[in-house]
């Protein structure tokens, strides 16, 4: 037992180190050599556990992602000011809508290994300053290239990505079969943290929590 009891503690000290190490140790290492003017702004809105990234709606995001109103998101409403993208796991995802939901299987298949899904949310206006958004200005190349890892992440099938049928928590969102699997260690906010680097930004070297990311982009952006 005192051995196991050492190991432990020893795991448990490594991880905070690493999770240390992941939000001071900037990726990448060094800020870019040039930037364009920064016209677009996007937010990553986070909770306790979890990251989205908000992209805000025009003609062209409507384009991007015009298989969304085909599952009946409403993108084209007057109202629209964003679509909300997060990947995370398959069981915690769709088994968990509220936390007095919560249940141990979902749960292990999280710190383990599961399936991963696309969260898709269609919002309204989102209020600035506030403590769970923050707001990034980036420019038209990299807005773009941040468009492609969104779409990249969606699994696609013979019509196009893939609806999970009944799969939602209200009128306004849907949930997709997404790549990837998910784990702990590679997680949605390592999802978020890839996107925000793919927008050319600046990320912690590894950001397996929401505070953590939002830590080290206040260092770094």
């Amino acid at each position: 037992m005192r051995k196991f009891l050492r190991y432990l503690a020893t795991m448990l000290a490594a991880l905070v180190l690493a999770a240390a190490l992941g939000t001071l140790v900037p990726r990448p290492l060094w800020p870019a050599a040039a930037k364009g003017e920064g016209t677009r702004h996007i937010l990553v809105l986070k909770n306790p556990i979890h990251t989205d990234i908000a992209i805000p709606v025009d003609d062209g995001v409507r384009r991007r992602f015009a298989f969304l109103a085909d599952a009946a998101l409403p993108i084209d409403a007057q109202e629209a000011r964003y679509i909300v993208f997060g990947w995370g796991g398959r069981a915690f995802y769709l088994e968990t809508p509220t936390w007095s939901e919560l249940k141990a299987a979902p749960v292990l298949k999280a710190l383990t290994l599961d399936a991963s899904v696309m969260h898709v949310d269609v919002a309204g206006a989102i209020k600035e300053p506030h403590p769970d958004v923050a707001g990034f200005d980036i420019d038209e190349a990299h807005f773009a290239a941040l468009l492609d890892y969104i779409a990249a992440s969606f699994q696609q099938g013979t019509g196009g990505p893939v609806a999970i049928e009944d799969a939602g928590y209200s009128t306004y969102d849907r949930f997709y079969e997404a790549n990837g699997h998910f784990n702990a260690l590679v997680g949605c906010n390592t999802w978020t943290a890839a996107g925000l680097r793919v927008a050319g930004l600046r990320t912690g070297w590894w950001n397996p929590l929401p505070m953590s990311l939002r830590w080290s982009m206040g260092l770094y952006d």
